[in-house]
């Protein structure tokens, strides 16, 4: 998810800036000199020498840092939207929300982490970054970056989260000492009780892992395919005009997903969003058994996503895209590295006499 950012300029110094495109994903890092007034305070300034990189460093790395900071701040304000919801909706015992409640709310949760993530192209998922990656050359090296703030940013909402329910958290469970997780037993009286399901999520009790990963899978598959044909520029509500609804275009696509797939594993659809808060609530006091519910169901919403934004991107991009951005428009559909090799190898074979 990327939108066009506005470069700035400062006097005197060479100021970087981030040019963003929608199509490609790509982040840029392009320099802008602007000369000041005054004549006499150009030619007196002494020439930079190699041995002063200060400045310059800061102004070379300042577009990944500018990047990781927004990946954070974005996905912390998921956090912030996303698991406050669930607190509400649980510890105010249905009071004040209900199951639709969630699902506004972490459907505003991504809208606004958007808004607030436009210079780094708003990915807030690891798989999301993956996917480009791997379908819409956005740069590899970008991914252990993306993928660490989103992660951290997750992990300080999660806790904000914690801090701002603390006392109703400690009233809803009983005692300032218990901290409870949800059951994979269907009769256990823990699971309507447990206040482990505000940060991370856990599957109904009657899914097996088989069903709890294909819930998953289907919904990343969703999310991706729509992510992309909302950014396809041949699509309906295409140009500047599209780009500017498109995060409220998301608004409905969460939603849409929490109110259909949601309910029988709690739709994380993103490591970030799921292992980061869970870290935090294993710190917290909940314990080990947030690893060990459902089966030691954690990795599923960790490793689900990363399969399912694939297939639905690739599907996309196999049936409907024509952009020469994917790999997938590109020869061999992007396996030319396989393909050539095999293809030489077996050339070379027939030339040779029998």
């Amino acid at each position: 998810m990327a939108t066009p950012s506005n470069p700035t300029t400062s006097s005197s110094l060479a100021q970087d800036t981030i040019a963003l495109t929608s199509d490609k994903n790509h982040i840029t890092t392009t320099t802008t000199t602007t000369s000041t007034t005054s004549s006499s305070s150009s030619s007196s300034a002494p020439p930079l020498s190699p041995t002063q990189p200060t400045t310059l460093q800061w102004l070379k790395s300042r577009p990944y840092i500018r990047a990781a900071i927004s990946e954070f701040l974005g996905t912390m304000i998921l956090l912030l939207f996303g698991d406050g919801v669930v607190a509400q909706v649980l510890l105010s015992h249905g009071e004040k929300g209900s199951y639709q409640s969630i699902s506004w709310g972490w459907a505003l949760g991504v809208t606004l982490g958007i808004y607030t993530s436009t210079p780094s192209g708003s990915h807030l998922n690891p798989a999301i970054t993956f996917t480009l990656c791997l379908l819409r050359r956005f740069p590899w090296s970008n991914l252990p970056l993306y993928t660490l703030s989103q992660i951290l940013g997750a992990m300080t909402g999660s806790a904000i989260v914690y801090l701002n329910y603390h006392s109703a958290i400690t009233l809803y469970e009983g005692s300032p000492h218990l901290r409870t997780v949800p059951s994979s037993s269907p009769s256990s009286t823990t699971t309507a009780t447990a206040t482990a399901g505000i940060f991370a999520t856990y599957p109904a009790p009657f899914l097996s892992q088989a069903s709890q990963f294909l819930s998953e899978f289907l919904a990343s598959t969703i999310l991706m395919f729509m992510i992309f044909a909302l950014k396809d520029e041949a699509n309906l509500g295409s140009g500047a005009g599209g780009r500017k609804l498109f995060p409220f275009a998301m608004f409905f696509v969460i939603f849409g997903i929490g109110a259909c797939f949601g309910w029988e594993t709690g739709y994380a659809i993103n490591l970030a969003r799921d292992f980061g808060p869970r870290l935090v609530s294993f710190a917290l006091g909940y314990g080990g058994e947030v690893w060990r519910a459902g089966g030691w169901y954690f990795w599923v919403p960790m490793v689900a996503p990363f399969f399912g934004c694939t297939f639905g991107g690739w599907l996309y991009d196999a049936f409907i895209y024509t952009g020469d951005d994917s790999v997938v428009n590109s020869p061999y559909m992007g396996l030319g590295w396989l393909v050539k090799p095999l293809l030489h190898k077996r050339v070379s074979e027939s030339d040779c006499p029998a």
